[in-house]
């Protein structure tokens, strides 16, 4: 409407003027309702052409869209396994620091698991104790050993003395049995030697290997206890957690809620552009946005990114050819924004639906002269008529609220 009243402005008036004051026809005479498209029939066509050639160049190079939204992220209070809810420590809402415990799983089995690892280490820990007994046991049974062995040891080596003066003092056979008796006594030694080793090696390597075994189970235990303890991942404001004592929590079929982290869709806008205009969106462009969530306010923004792909040509691979008919609607151009001036959302609540525009500045490659004078006029043209399309902005900005709440049926 206002593109064609602009129009009219250039067109129908002064044809009308012209008829009036230069051919002397006037209203009512020879200007009537059914003579009006003879009259001004120069002025009308001129005007038509003007409205679409003003309203293409406006809706082009000052895109606006009406798919404007807060999105913001959620996260899935999940835990890690199966179980039935023991205790809930949160409301139906309410906020969450980062680590807070959101609720507990039953924890019987995890706790057993904990206690079994727990009483391994203090057997494995007697174990120890008692090897060193069996350390001191062994040093005993070894100087005793030592002992007998040394005193049979003297006792052959007096016998066999005694033989090589005169033979008839000793019998051989005594001798041998002597020999006998060393022979068992220096096995004995070893074998007490040998078990001192053994009870070394056990307190050296073995039980220090079944002792970290038990500690790592303790570990592993204590790792499945706490994760039947499901904390918030980030800080933020628990929404509609219905989860209460009793029920069973499945990480694959059943999420217990969700997290709204915190700052969550109040830092910047997402809105969605035709795909015509993909050539006219750049960073860095001005824009303003108006909520309905925010009424009778139009907020100050700035482009900050151009998603370079557009979601409605994504496909997975299956078993199945795409089809390029089955994409219904054509997809838009995804765009951020992101307010002029620190705090420019505040009061916009997340998820609220706005409506958009983008406007386009060719200042710079104006003041840069590489261009003529006339493209240079043009381009101007292109500046200035944005001003209707923020006018059409603030308009909309006035009448939403009417638009949802008279004529929505709200």
């Amino acid at each position: 409407m206002l593109e064609l009243l602009l129009c009219s402005l250039l067109t129908i008036i002064p044809d009308y003027l012209y008829r009036r004051y230069a051919q002397g026809k006037r209203l009512g005479r020879e200007i009537t309702f059914y003579s009006v498209w003879y009259e001004l029939r120069w002025g009308i066509t001129a005007c038509l052409m003007l409205t679409v050639g003003l309203i293409t160049v406006i809706f082009y190079n000052h895109p606006s869209t009406t798919s404007a939204t807060l999105f913001y992220r959620t996260v899935p209070i999940l835990p890690e396994t199966n179980g039935r809810v023991a205790e809930v420590y949160v409301g139906f809402t309410g906020d969450v620091k980062q680590g807070a415990p959101i609720f507990r799983l039953d924890s019987a089995t995890q706790a057993a698991a904990a206690e079994a690892a727990r009483r391994k280490i203090a057997e494995v820990e007697a174990a120890m104790v008692a090897a060193r007994t069996d350390i001191v046991a062994a040093e005993g049974r070894i100087q005793e050993a030592r002992s007998a062995y040394q005193q049979a040891l003297d006792e052959l080596q007096t016998k066999q003395e005694l033989n090589q003066r005169n033979a008839a003092i000793v019998a051989a056979r005594e001798i041998e049995r002597l020999q006998n008796v060393v022979d068992g006594r220096r096995g004995a030694v070893a074998a007490a030697t040998a078990a001192k080793d053994s009870a070394e090696v056990q307190i050296s390597t073995l039980l220090p290997a079944q002792k970290a075994s038990a500690e790592a189970a303790l570990a592993q235990a204590d790792v499945e206890l706490a994760k039947t303890v499901v904390r918030a991942g980030v800080s933020g404001r628990v929404e509609q957690f219905a989860l209460r004592v009793g029920d069973i929590v499945n990480p694959f079929m059943r999420p217990a809620g969700i997290l709204i982290p915190e700052g969550a869709g109040r830092g910047r806008l997402q809105a969605g552009f035709g795909q015509i205009e993909a050539q006219v969106m750049k960073v860095g462009m001005l824009a303003e946005v108006t909520c309905i969530s925010k009424p009778w306010t139009v907020i100050p923004m700035v482009v900050t990114g151009v998603q370079d792909f557009i979601a409605a040509g994504q496909f997975r691979s299956g078993e199945q050819l795409i089809d390029a008919q089955q994409v219904m609607r054509p997809g838009t151009i995804l765009v951020f924004l992101e307010p002029l001036y620190q705090g420019g959302l505040k009061g916009v609540t997340p998820g609220s639906s706005c409506i958009a525009n983008a406007y386009s500045s060719n200042h710079d490659l104006i003041a840069s002269g590489e261009i003529g004078n006339v493209r240079s006029l043009a381009l101007h043209g292109v500046d200035a008529v944005g001003i209707v399309h923020a006018m059409i902005l603030r308009m909309q900005a006035m009448v939403l609220p009417i638009q949802a709440l008279v004529f929505g049926g709200h």
